[in-house]
């Protein structure tokens, strides 16, 4: 059944009004018509079953049927860091890593990050990136929408890598085995995975992102392209804590 984020002030009692471009989107895509269903999710725990009962222009507005809580999140919240790739790749990572169950993504530009944004061009790209994460999140059927962080120099980086626990970062050059740090693992309701630009992670960077907190891990002998790197990491993680069929 096709889900709309709404935020909360548009649910009032028994009533949700959906409004911006979800409106065009069940309108003039969907062509949906009074009496269909949709499940409206507010970001905060709760599905909506809801019945169209009002089409207009620039609003849609729903009855609420039924109360549901949402059951698309992990238990594990996890965080992804990636350094920005080149291309459209950073929208493909988004939108996985959205599907998979991130709740926060980190981009930031490290010493061999090709990618330079122009600060004129940021808004609008981060406008675009946010519609991705909420088309994805709505289509995996998530519970909440993914943060975005605006792009961070690493410098940044390490200073917000400070208050994190348990993060790793994937190191092609050495590192400890992905699945025996994961079955050490003392806290079990949070991970950072962070991944490094095309070019890799420098000497230099390894050792700040260490003593910062990250325990660097290897995915495996074999070298992955960076976008390939961050779906087999997060579905390292979420396999080991029993939310990809590992239970």
């Amino acid at each position: 059944m096709q889900r709309y984020f709404v935020d909360r002030d548009q649910i009032k009692e028994n009533q949700i009004i959906i409004v911006g471009d979800d409106v065009h989107h069940i309108r003039n895509v969907m062509r949906f018509r009074k009496g269909a269903n949709i499940v409206c999710v507010d970001g905060q725990g709760n599905d909506y079953l809801t019945e169209i009962v009002e089409l207009a222009k620039e609003a849609v507005q729903c009855q609420i049927i039924k109360m549901m809580p949402s059951t698309g999140e992990a238990k594990l919240k996890i965080a992804l860091a990636q350094a920005l790739p080149k291309g459209d790749k950073w929208e493909w990572i988004l939108q996985k890593g959205t599907e998979l169950g991130v709740t926060t993504f980190y981009p930031f530009m490290s010493e061999r990050t090709l990618v330079k944004i122009r600060p004129e061009k940021l808004a609008k790209k981060q406008i675009r990136w946010k519609r991705i994460v909420k088309e994805a999140a709505e289509q995996a059927h998530r519970g909440i929408i993914p943060e975005i962080y605006p792009p961070l120099h690493w410098d940044a980086f390490l200073s917000l890598l400070k208050k994190q626990s348990n993060a790793w970062i994937a190191y092609e050059k050495g590192g400890k085995p992905f699945r025996t740090c994961l079955e050490g693992q003392p806290d079990q309701s949070s991970a950072l995975l962070i991944i490094g630009p095309e070019g890799g992670f420098s000497p230099v960077e390894i050792e700040e992102a260490k003593k910062a907190g990250a325990i660097p891990v290897t995915l495996g002998p074999r070298i992955l392209r960076t976008e390939t790197a961050s779906i087999v990491g997060l579905s390292c993680l979420l396999y080991a804590h029993g939310e990809l069929g590992g239970e």
